[in-house]
């Protein structure tokens, strides 16, 4: 006999908070591409460390949010490194499908090696001129 089928609490997210490095290139140009993305569950970005991310989420490791990405739901969900990626390309229209595959374990090995390159990149322009990749091309408003 099998035991009953407990019910699910699935509380559905209906908006995420992303805290990006606003002193490192890429992760600016990443923050202007996702504000044009179409979104199917809205997005915030707020530098990390900053004072607003510090009085919004006092628990948080701000340190450790300068050098990894972390995404916080409205549920206090906290996503950090390759769930945090992903959970940013499922808040997308265009990209939920993808977000979708990279969590299963055929995915997985392409957000590491994403990942893996974004360090590097970051890596290779600390102290270098802060010039952003794209110049004013990927400019979001605030």
């Amino acid at each position: 006999m099998t035991a009953p089928a407990r019910p699910q609490s699935r509380t559905a997210v209906r908006n995420l908070t992303v805290l990006y490095d606003a002193d490192c290139s890429l992760c600016v140009h990443l923050r202007s591409w996702l504000l044009r993305q179409p979104q199917l569950v809205p997005l915030e970005l707020v530098p990390a460390g900053s004072a607003q991310a510090q009085r919004r989420y006092p628990h948080l490791d701000h340190d450790m949010t300068r050098r990894e990405i972390t995404v916080i739901g409205d549920k206090g969900q906290v996503y950090t490194g390759q769930a945090a990626w992903i959970v940013c390309l499922w808040a997308l229209a265009e990209h939920r499908p993808k977000a979708h595959w990279l969590a299963t374990p055929a995915g997985a090995p392409f957000v590491r090696v994403t990942m893996l390159a974004a360090a590097k990149y970051r890596e290779a322009v600390k102290g270098a001129p802060t010039a952003a990749p794209c110049d004013d091309r990927c400019a979001a408003p605030d």
